[in-house]
């Protein structure tokens, strides 16, 4: 059988056994495509069913997570933790609360988690979990009552060696410190490494809030320089508003680009003359607003476009940190007409494979999530460290090992994907360079 004819064969497998899980079909096309290189040019990752068994949770949890609303109501919501794959180290991935979650969207996040985790260098494998619950427009009793019920069935499949659960969409830091509380109260011990995201006096990381969008942006540079381009005086486009976006903003503005267009679920604002980072921050993180709230604000040239799309707006740099399929093929040729030359996944998975093969075929430099946003977990891991040790770190020490960290996953994407004849394809470098690390732990461990 070719190779071809055996990654076909895993993903017929792998689509009857995971039914109704479009997302991490995508996730699973992609990753499987990169590996015929890898198994035509080194056979033995096919033995001892190694892609298959790297396809499968190792752990899928779910349970039923009841509160309480503030009138006395009771609701019922769906918690999930998948914990995928932990040859490198323990589980580590963040906790989505969205109404948008189902098991195959934790299933995708947890399975892309296993490449992006592998690709820091750090000791950490693959998880990830949330549940359907909103926090938007609760109060903040309820969110509270919310995650003390999730943490009563979490707490009891996490531990500092075990399963390291973070922040993600929908899970700021009021709700990490709801559900530390509650898995402290419940444990009976302060064990200060089993969540990551938490506040700066109780075993926190200065750095974690912007790691993210800092860390994407990182990459990017390096993209950049490897073409003789920087920052300085580019035009970026950023989608959302929310942690990373404003972040990865702040930073590309710090570097002398100018940022012209940001959005959130209402619409989007174009900003021509850059973006005003503390009024962005006052209206999303401490007003709760819409980004139209920014716009009727910052005067400087903003507009609100409640219609439209923010990939129209013409730009050198894409920095997608919304959510994922946001940026299809329709607006990757948009992107493509108006001249971008460089586009980094700030979120997980925000371009269709459509619009990612529109990227690759038109030369523009493409940098896939699991490498461009590695930066937020890559400084999770890092208040692990602080954990262990009982230290605490300055902000620009904390920086300097994030940029060191983005900077060592570009070379390794860079180096991989040209070690396998796939030049400048930062979707293989990164695709190929996370399998092997943890296919190797595979091997080496057994069949387990």
């Amino acid at each position: 059988m070719s190779i071809d004819q055996q990654i076909s064969s895993y993903y017929d497998k792998l689509l009857k056994r995971n039914a109704g899980e479009p997302e991490f079909h995508q996730a699973l096309a992609e990753v499987l495509d990169s590996l015929k290189v890898v198994l035509e040019k080194d056979p033995h990752y096919a033995d001892y069913g190694l892609v298959e068994r790297l396809c499968e949770p190792e752990r899928q949890i779910i349970f039923r997570v009841p509160w309480t609303t503030d009138s006395g109501e009771i609701k019922v919501n769906r918690g999930f933790r998948v914990q995928f794959n932990s040859a490198l180290g323990p589980y580590k991935g963040g906790l989505r609360f969205h109404p948008s979650v189902n098991l195959g969207i934790i299933k995708f996040l947890g399975f892309e988690q296993i490449f992006k985790n592998s690709l820091t260098g750090l000791p950490i494998g693959g998880g990830k979990g949330g549940s359907d619950f909103d926090p938007k427009g609760k109060s903040d009793a309820e969110v509270m009552r919310f995650c003390q019920s999730f943490m009563t069935e979490l707490y009891r499949h996490i531990g500092e060696y075990r399963d390291v659960p973070a922040g993600d969409i929908g899970v700021g830091g009021r709700e990490i410190g709801y559900l530390f509380g509650q898995y402290r109260r419940l444990a009976n011990q302060h064990e200060s490494g089993v969540l990551t995201g938490k506040g700066l006096s109780w075993g926190g990381s200065l750095v974690r809030t912007e790691a993210t969008g800092y860390g994407c942006v990182y990459f990017t540079e390096q993209m950049a320089k490897s073409n003789g381009d920087s920052f300085d005086g580019a035009k970026v486009i950023v989608s959302g508003s929310g942690n990373v976006a404003t972040y990865a903003a702040a930073k590309a503005q710090e570097l002398g680009a100018t940022v012209v267009a940001m959005s959130d679920s209402s619409g989007y604002i174009s900003t021509p003359n850059g973006v005003d980072i503390a009024l962005l921050k006052d209206v999303k993180e401490v007003r709760r607003e819409r980004i139209s709230a920014y716009a009727a604000e910052a005067g400087n040239g903003a507009e609100f476009h409640e219609k439209g799309n923010i990939w129209e707006v013409e730009a050198d740099i894409a920095l997608p940190c919304a959510t994922q399929n946001e940026l299809d093929a329709d607006s990757a040729q948009l992107l493509i007409d108006n001249g971008v030359r460089y586009v980094a996944e700030g979120a997980n998975m925000p371009c269709t494979a459509d619009a990612v093969h529109l990227f690759q075929n038109s030369d523009v430099a493409f940098a896939p999530g699991k490498a461009a946003n590695a930066g937020g977990v890559a400084t999770s891991a890092l208040e692990m460290q602080q954990n262990a040790s009982r230290d605490s770190w300055s902000f620009d020490y904390t920086d300097e090992r994030l940029r060191k960290i983005m900077s060592g996953i570009f070379t390794s994407c860079e180096e991989t994907a040209a070690e396998y004849d796939r030049e400048g394809d930062y979707v293989a470098g990164a695709n190929i360079a996370g399998f092997k690390k943890v296919a190797d732990a595979m091997l080496a461990q057994g069949v387990i």
